[in-house]
């Protein structure tokens, strides 16, 4: 689908897109900050092979767990990134499109549509 074939997607179609990119941008950065485990556990020493002295697998530091905190804002947005992602899925606009490629094509287009990638925060593009 080139540029000139871009459907005109329906204003909270996009509105919803681009929430939904946002919110998944938002789940992405929480999840860089997050310890490796949601549980407290301990972690581990690498496994080095004794002939070579070379790391055959890493270690780990312990995971302190997630705070209430933390553990209520992943819930908050994973629950959000799957509402929005149902409601751009099951949005009525899809029904104007036979199955097929061209219905592919329209969803692939609107993750990338201008106004949604207009509107993101550079690192959520």
């Amino acid at each position: 689908m080139s540029e000139n074939d871009t459907p005109a997607f329906p204003a909270d179609l996009t509105a919803l897109q681009t929430r939904l990119h946002s919110a998944r941008a938002e789940l992405e950065a929480l999840g860089r900050t997050l310890p490796w485990s949601v549980e407290p556990m301990p972690g581990w020493a690498p496994k080095v092979n004794d002939n070579t002295g070379e790391v055959i697998k890493p270690g780990r530091e312990p995971s302190p767990g997630y705070t209430p905190e933390q553990l209520a804002e992943d819930t908050r947005l994973r629950a959000l990134v799957r509402d929005l992602s149902d409601q751009v899925s099951t949005h009525p606009y899809w029904g104007t499109f036979e199955r097929g490629p061209k219905l592919v094509d329209a969803r692939i287009a609107l993750k990338s549509h201008p106004d949604v990638l207009a509107s993101l925060p550079a690192t959520a593009a």
